[in-house]
């Protein structure tokens, strides 16, 4: 026959050491996904930098356009 106690023990044990290895789980999917969300954010920052350097080449090449531009006209 068995007791309550034993029962306890067949049922809880295996239904705790799930809980913990699906908490572990949770917790390293949490992590790397923090991880992955550093890196875009870094790539992101990069992207940003780079579209502001473009924009102020841009800038510089339409300026010295716009001053040979000029010049020509002038003569």
């Amino acid at each position: 026959m068995v007791t309550n106690e034993q029962l306890y023990f067949a049922i809880g044990v295996p239904m705790l050491f799930s809980a913990t290895l699906i908490g572990l789980l949770i917790a390293v999917n949490n992590a790397k996904f923090k991880a992955i969300e550093v890196q875009l954010h870094a790539i992101n920052e990069r992207l940003d930098h780079m579209q502001e350097m473009w924009r102020s080449e841009l800038r510089r090449v339409e300026e010295v356009l716009g001053a040979r531009l000029r010049h020509l006209e002038e003569r």
